[in-house]
C-alpha cells in the first residue's frame, strides 16, 4: 500500500516540532533580583549597622532572600521550550527546564491557535491556574496554543510559531471520524 503523502507528491511531515517564546523584560527583573542579593552580601560583609545584631541580620536574610526569590523566579520563565511528538506535547521553563509538564496526545481532545493571549488574562508571567480557564505557561504576550483536555481542563501556553504547532497537533490526534456537524 503506497503513503497517500507520496501520491500527492508532498513531503512527508516531520515526527517531532519544536517551538520557543522567549521574553527579554525577564532579563531585567532578574537583575534586580541580583541586586538584591548583592546589596544583602555588602551589608552582611562591609556593615555601617550601629543599632544591633538583629537587625543587621534580618536586613541581610530579607536583601538575600528577596534577591534570590526574584532572581530564580524570573530566570525559570525566561524563555519556554515546546516539543511535540508522536505521543506528547512536553514544555520546559527557563534553562533548566523547570518547571515541565508533559501532556500525552491520547489526553488531548482539541487543539486551538489563541492569537493573542497576555499576562493580565492569567493574572501575570509564569506557570498560571484560573478556574475558568484551566493551567498556563505564559512568557510573553501574543500568540499561543491551547489544549482542550479529555477531562474538561485546558491548558494553553505562548509559543512562536503556535498556528503550525496546532496542525501539527491535529494531524497526530487519535480521534474518530467526525460526523455531520450538530445543528447543520
Amino acid at each position: 500500500m503506497r503513503d497517500p503523502h507520496e501520491e500527492r507528491g508532498a513531503q512527508p511531515q516531520p515526527e517531532i516540532w519544536t517551538g520557543r517564546a522567549t521574553n527579554r523584560v525577564q532579563w531585567l527583573l532578574a537583575s534586580f533580583g541580583a541586586a538584591c542579593m548583592a546589596l544583602g552580601i555588602e551589608l552582611a560583609v562591609d556593615s555601617p549597622w550601629t543599632s544591633g545584631l538583629a537587625p543587621l541580620v534580618m536586613a541581610v536574610v530579607g536583601c538575600v532572600a528577596a534577591g534570590l526569590l526574584m532572581l530564580f523566579g524570573t530566570l525559570a520563565f525566561v524563555h519556554v521550550a515546546v516539543r511535540v511528538d508522536t505521543e506528547a506535547l512536553e514544555v520546559r521553563c527557563g534553562h533548566m527546564g523547570l518547571p515541565r509538564r508533559r501532556i500525552l496526545l491520547d489526553n488531548v481532545v482539541a487543539a486551538e491557535f489563541a492569537p493573542t493571549i497576555t499576562p493580565q488574562q492569567w493574572g501575570g508571567w509564569g506557570c498560571r491556574w484560573r478556574p475558568e480557564k484551566g493551567t498556563a505557561v505564559v512568557v510573553r504576550r501574543g500568540e499561543g496554543l491551547v489544549l482542550n483536555l479529555g477531562d474538561g481542563r485546558k491548558f494553553t501556553v505562548t509559543v512562536d510559531d503556535a498556528e503550525a504547532a496546532v496542525h501539527f497537533i491535529r494531524a497526530r490526534l487519535r480521534l474518530p471520524t467526525a460526523g455531520p456537524a450538530q445543528g447543520a
